[in-house]
């Protein structure tokens, strides 16, 4: 009776009732992110360990050197995949066998998978 009392005051005032709902948003809110905390992310920079599904998802980057104006670059694997055009570097990459590849003026190296 005396819980249901109190519950009927806090609705019947204003400022308490405001104050109880932010309470309580903020505190399923910090729930949320030390359950999105506690999520382990795992990052992969040795390509000899890259699934060959992952090289070219978007969770992959590849670092990407422009021969001719001589600056770098990140890109995502999608990214990275529409680089690679020529059938026979394709399959030398994902069989594992080079972790770069060359298209016109841009080198494009494995640096890192985050997932």
């Amino acid at each position: 009776m005396k819980q249901d009392k109190e519950i009927e005051q806090i609705l019947l005032d204003d400022e308490k009732y405001e104050q109880f709902i932010k309470d309580k948003t903020e505190k399923d809110f910090n729930k949320v992110l030390e359950q999105a905390s506690k999520k382990e992310v795992g990052e992969i920079t040795d390509f000899k360990q890259m699934k060959p599904e992952n090289l070219f998802s978007k969770n992959t980057t590849y670092f990407v050197i422009n021969k001719m104006s001589k600056t770098t670059s990140y890109i995502n694997g999608m990214q990275a995949e529409s680089f690679l055009v020529s059938a026979y570097e394709r399959e030398k990459f994902i069989s594992g066998k080079t972790d770069a590849f060359i298209y016109q003026d841009n080198y494009i190296k494995f640096f890192k998978y985050k997932g």
